[in-house]
């Protein structure tokens, strides 16, 4: 009867261990999941993508506590343990094989993911990739890829684990105002006074430019548009002005007009731009 008894609590015992571990991964798996849940949406928000392209994340995470479950429950009861290294063993050589398989798409996946946390760009930023000079919209961060709008309304289909190794230079990701560095090259003989009050009369006159001066500065006389020599070269004299525009789009479509007006000024004016291939040479940063 005694020997019975104890058998019926072994049995039950038993039984109870594994319902409760399944009870505590559900309850975990819920409690990540509405974590996750929580953090993708907000992110998606600000990247302006469909949340549900992450929602096999959270199916992923169910999955994992649940085969983890699984795992404990046949490695913690004894008659099991034969079963239980069957699995492990099986387990582990499917994965082998699927991680060698699809090495290179998880490893886009996982870059995706550090997109969406990190952010190092975001959906409608400007940006440019340092390494090939390729510059663009961001149009689209999908799993295994984002989109790049290029200037030609041609798209640039990068890979994440890619564009993750890259260094951007991006134009958008705190404040789209963009500080234009127009350069010049004049001959010595040019009278550089005119030229750098033309230089800075053209930019004042351009629409585009914008005065972002603080009220103290404004107070203080500060000039709108600063222009100055910046350096004595073989060539000639190298002029620069800083000039604010809205955007990076704003910036180029500037730079181009004062090309032009300048040179028909300088022109007219009698200031020789000098013969040197970086004569033109305009930056912006």
């Amino acid at each position: 009867m005694l020997l019975s008894f104890k058998i019926d609590i072994h049995r039950i015992e038993t039984f109870i261990g594994p319902v409760v571990t399944i009870i505590i991964a559900a309850v975990v798996a819920k409690f990540l999941n509405v974590l996750l849940h929580r953090y993708i949406k907000r992110s998606a928000r600000v990247l302006n993508v469909d949340p549900t392209n992450y929602s096999f994340l959270q199916n992923t995470v169910s999955l994992l506590v649940f085969v983890g479950a699984v795992f404990f429950i046949f490695w913690n009861i004894p008659e099991l343990h034969g079963i239980g290294k069957t699995l492990f063993t099986g387990a582990g050589i499917l994965a082998a094989i699927i991680g060698f398989a699809s090495q290179e798409a998880f490893s886009n996946i996982i870059s995706g993911i550090f997109i969406v946390i990190y952010k190092p760009f975001s959906v409608g930023d400007k940006i440019k990739l340092l390494s090939n000079g390729q510059s663009g919209t961001v149009e689209d961060i999908t799993l295994r890829h984002t989109i790049i709008k290029g200037n030609e309304n041609r798209r640039i289909v990068i890979p994440n684990s890619v564009i993750s190794r890259e260094q951007i230079l991006n134009s958008t990701i705190k404040d789209e105002h963009i500080q234009l560095y127009f350069e010049l090259l004049i001959t010595y003989k040019s009278n550089h006074n005119l030229a750098l009050e033309i230089m800075q009369e053209a930019a004042l006159k351009h629409p585009l430019h914008l005065d972002l001066r603080a009220v103290s500065e404004k107070m203080e006389g500060k000039e709108v548009v600063k222009a100055y020599i910046l350096a004595f070269e073989d060539k000639g004299v190298r002029l620069r002005a800083n000039i604010w525009a809205k955007n990076d789009a704003d910036a180029f479509n500037m730079k181009c007009d004062l090309l032009k007006t300048l040179k028909e000024r300088f022109t007219k004016e009698g200031i020789d731009i000098a013969h040197d291939d970086s004569v033109l040479e305009l930056k912006t940063t």
